[in-house]
């Protein structure tokens, strides 16, 4: 992956998962999950306001949270969603990888 803005990151980790069983590049559309790399049609990693954002268990989240890794994801509403965790551009691409295939497997099922 590239050290460049969370798009291009982004970018470089749906190239890289791309061929795993189910996953669907985003779709480029509008609205919630346009943006998202998804499993079997569920959304298991996007990029919102520069974070990578992936789907967790909540265990999982409350762990990553609790030892710095990232924050709980709130997507601007005041609601913060308990399975979704927040990765700053701070995070290095082998850790973006590692959460991204975790969520993969977590939303697919395959865990």
């Amino acid at each position: 992956m590239t050290d460049g803005t969370p798009e291009s990151r982004f970018a470089s980790l749906t190239a890289e998962l791309i061929g795993s069983p189910g996953v669907e590049p985003p779709d480029g559309g509008r609205g919630f999950g346009a943006g998202a790399l998804k499993v079997d049609g569920r959304i298991f990693a996007m990029v919102s306001g520069g974070t990578l954002v992936v789907k967790l268990p909540r265990d999982r989240v409350d762990a990553l949270v609790e030892d710095g890794t990232g924050t709980r994801f709130e997507p601007g509403t005041g609601r913060v969603m308990r399975e979704w965790l927040a990765l700053g551009a701070d995070t290095d691409d082998a850790r973006w990888v590692a959460l991204a295939r975790e969520a993969l497997a977590f939303v697919g099922g395959r865990a």
